[in-house]
């Protein structure tokens, strides 16, 4: 699991390298803001139309090798752009058309690389992995976006995407080495029969492989009322909140007179509370979809406290807790999302919520920039935050509503079941 980290932040230190010099790199051969956010929404919709047949892909091959060999056509793609960039022949169509295939083989190695991080600890030690692997998703994120400008300072952009392949490559070459849990590896390789075994080995066959389709795994998603619930909360914290790239710059270069130094210090302040929220979050045992909820209703009253903010400094006081329980409340869900369903679905399950995922952070800017428009930078995030938290707690009034309440007998009642007068007969 230390070698795994290790090797995930230098992944994502890579990725967010990439990821900032490549807006970067299409705004200088455009010179088009509307075509820097086209290659964005590129690179995300494999995982809008793909994503369950990836998570297909996860529960049906050996995960360290599908893993190891996403990771490497990623780095090959990596590579295949660095050499366009350094021999100045990379143009707007190839640039989408490489985006279009990272974000397919993204399908398949996103949920290959979630689960073979689990499968290296223990079941009571999945979420402490998951929030490790939070915090070094977070870690590398501040790394990688300190790194490019360095970078490309020093040796050009085409080191940027050199330097992400070579960090894909380092993550192939550990995998092979890793040692997944005995268990783990037994429950990720073998799937649960979907029919009882007196059938016969035919039937079983038969039930095996039907259990294996990808439209199982929507219709376990779709039954299971604690992961709509999930989607829910998180679809409505999408839409509503955690834009803060879009609100924050507006309310900090708008109505609080600050520059870009100004919300760049708002912006190492989120990081730093994701951080400190990914820490509280590895010690958390048994998280739950109601966890998930409160930390993000908590977080929507805090965005509505912040716009309201008459300065930066009560701002920044108020961006450290926002920042710390949305980061308990993403690796509590994440945790959920990944050990509620059985081990043979998992994938499945993960391309489900790939879509649904993609589909909110599509929706999201958007509707946020209606919203803006309409009521200002205050106004949105005071109106998205109790959006947020209103909806959360309407669902779980709701819930308590719904809940079928126990039948209390009285005394004299409980008397008559005793009396040995009555007889099977009677």
């Amino acid at each position: 699991m230390r070698w795994w980290s290790v090797a995930n932040l230098v992944s994502n230190a890579g990725t967010w390298m990439q990821l900032t010099v490549q807006n970067l790199l299409v705004l200088q051969i455009t010179g088009s803001a509307a075509t820097t956010g086209l290659s964005v929404s590129v690179q995300a919709a494999p995982a809008l139309l793909m994503s369950l047949a990836g998570g297909a892909a996860v529960d049906r091959w050996p995960r360290k090798l599908t893993a190891a060999v996403s990771q490497a056509l990623l780095g090959a793609v990596a590579f295949v752009t660095a050499v366009l960039v350094a021999v100045d022949q990379l143009n707007v169509p190839v640039l989408m058309a490489l985006a279009a295939v990272t974000g397919l083989i993204a399908t398949v190695d996103a949920p290959a690389c979630s689960l073979l991080g689990n499968d290296l600890v223990r079941t009571e030690d999945v979420p402490s992995a998951i929030g490790v692997g939070s915090l070094v998703s977070n870690a590398g994120r501040l790394a990688g976006t300190a790194l490019a400008g360095v970078t490309v300072g020093f040796f050009g952009t085409a080191a940027a995407y050199a330097a992400n392949g070579v960090s894909f490559l380092f993550v192939a070459s550990v995998i092979p080495f890793l040692r997944p849990v005995y268990k783990a590896a037994r429950r990720s390789e073998v799937p649960a029969p979907a029919v009882p075994a007196q059938r016969g080995p035919k039937s079983a066959s038969k039930g095996t492989s039907e259990d294996m389709t990808m439209r199982e795994g929507l219709a376990f998603f779709m039954r299971r009322p604690r992961l709509v619930a999930l989607a829910g909360v998180t679809g409505i914290s999408a839409v509503f909140g955690r834009n803060y790239s879009l609100t924050l710059a507006v309310l900090v270069t708008g109505p609080l007179a600050g520059g870009a130094g100004a919300f760049g210090t708002v912006s190492t302040v989120l990081a730093v509370g994701g951080i400190v929220g990914a820490v509280l979050g590895a010690r958390l045992r048994r998280p739950s979809v109601r966890l998930v909820g409160t930390m993000a209703a908590a977080g929507g009253l805090l965005q509505a406290v912040a716009g309201l903010s008459p300065s930066l400094a009560l701002l920044l006081v108020l961006v450290l807790p926002m920042a710390v329980v949305e980061s308990v409340s993403d690796t509590a869900g994440t945790t959920v999302l990944q050990t509620d369903p059985p081990a043979h679905l998992r994938g499945r399950v993960l391309g489900v919520w790939g879509s649904i995922r993609t589909a909110w952070g599509l929706a999201g800017p958007p509707a946020l920039g209606l919203l803006m428009e309409l009521a200002g930078a205050r106004g949105a995030l005071v109106a998205g935050g109790l959006i947020i938290a209103g909806s959360i707690g309407a669902g779980y009034v709701l819930r308590e509503r719904r809940a079928t309440k126990p039948v209390v007998l009285r005394a004299e009642e409980r008397d008559i079941t005793a009396q040995p007068g009555l007889s099977t007969a009677a």
